[in-house]
């Protein structure tokens, strides 16, 4: 049988650098005579990309930003063309890449229902049939006759999820729209997901959520700079991904975006430090670190920060919760400094999730799952210890040991 899937040295080739919105007569005379002051006008998304995908799969695509995940998914989807290669589909494609595309703002609800789904190449009688148990799974029936200019995201992002998942396409590709959005309603697409694929639809998922990687995709594409670094078993590509990521991110800021969240709380930047403020990655057992998070906040609601640690092989060590005597009561911009003691971790690398949560009613405002690493370096205290060499775990705290008897 042939795989439901099937890409052969695609690549994906953006201009940049000249482009201007509106086009002079001393462009006209550059081209005519091939003046170029610039070359590197040309920037390659994909380079020479080929795998394939058997039907019934679930596999995750990760990567850094910029790193081609989007564009791939645009390419399957057939909304651009890529400039070499080809992509073989077998079946039908349903798509949901961004919150709300393919919805206008003055139709009701209902309205969009159904214009979003003839987009996605459902039948007006599909649509029709299916029509309360989309309104029930997306959970706007009071809202169902409204303008969808007056939904929240939150409330735009599980409408078209709920089209896009009641679709009877073979083949659905979803780009990080789970990343917003109540626990209840994460877990209750992550549920529709996995019976879409036990149905023997396919599925392409592409997060920075690698919790939701490794517990939904059996395998997973890792891509760097437009190519396939590995395609293997989830696990395996999730520690090389993140071990490699570890080295270089200990400060990450989102200022020159306007912040990242939602329309309560918008993160600026994050960064880790030792006790006298210097930036760093590496860390001795003996130092304490400090993590700095600048945020904005937009709304009087009280919203709490979470700051979720994990081992680099994606296990959850703790959490640790903002005290409400420290939530800030009016908008504006604010920084909070959570201090990790010295002498709690063993030598090894792990990395911080970064939340705000607000919970009357319970959501999720924004998570950036692998936000800021850190290593702990070797304890050189411990060279003399009977062991002589890394003791097994994650924690290596200081207990006083008394000889009573």
């Amino acid at each position: 049988m042939k795989p439901i899937l099937t890409v052969e040295h695609i690549e994906k080739i953006y201009r940049i650098g000249s482009l201007h919105n509106y086009y002079t007569l001393r462009d006209g005379l550059r081209n005519l005579f091939h003046i170029h002051k610039n070359k590197k006008e040309y920037v390659k998304a994909l380079d020479d990309i080929s795998f394939e995908i058997n039907a019934g799969e679930k596999v995750g695509i990760i990567g850094r930003n910029g790193a081609g995940k989007s564009t791939l998914l645009k390419i399957l989807s057939r909304i651009t063309l890529p400039t070499k290669g080809r992509a073989i589909l077998r079946g039908k494609v349903a798509s949901l890449l961004e919150v709300g595309t393919g919805f206008h703002g003055e139709l009701t609800g209902r309205e969009n229902i159904y214009f979003n789904g003839a987009i996605l190449g459902m039948k007006r009688t599909e649509i029709k049939r299916k029509l309360d148990e989309i309104v029930a799974f997306a959970g706007v029936e009071k809202f169902l006759d409204t303008p969808v200019k007056h939904y929240s995201s939150g409330m735009q992002l599980r409408l078209a999820f709920a089209v896009a998942a009641h679709l009877d396409a073979d083949i659905l590709l979803i780009d990080e729209v789970l990343a917003v959005g109540d626990a209840e309603f994460q877990k209750k697409s992550m549920g529709k997901m996995d019976e879409v694929s036990k149905s023997g639809r396919t599925i392409l998922f592409v997060s920075h959520n690698m919790n939701a990687i490794e517990q939904f995709c059996s395998s997973t594409i890792y891509l760097e700079k437009g190519k396939i670094k590995l395609f293997d078993k989830t696990h395996f590509v999730i520690e090389k991904y993140l071990s490699e990521f570890a080295q270089e991110v200990h400060v990450k800021s989102w200022e020159n975006v306007g912040g990242y969240g939602d329309d309560v709380v918008r993160l600026i930047n994050v960064s880790l430090c030792n006790e006298q403020n210097e930036k760093k990655y590496f860390y001795d057992r003996s130092e304490k670190i400090n993590i700095i998070v600048h945020f904005t906040l937009l709304k009087k609601i009280e919203t709490y920060l979470n700051l979720h640690v994990y081992s680099i092989n994606n296990e959850k060590l703790m959490v640790l919760v903002q005290d409400k005597n420290e939530i800030p009561t009016e908008t504006g911009q604010y920084t909070i400094k959570a201090e990790i003691p010295s002498h709690l971790f063993n030598s090894g690398k792990y990395y911080i999730g970064v939340a705000f949560t607000t919970y009357s009613p319970y959501k999720v405002n924004l998570f950036d799952e692998q936000c800021v690493f850190f290593e702990i370096t070797e304890d050189m205290s411990l060279r003399n210890h009977p062991f002589k060499t890394r003791l097994p775990g994650y924690f290596l705290p200081e207990v006083n040991f008394e000889l009573i008897k």
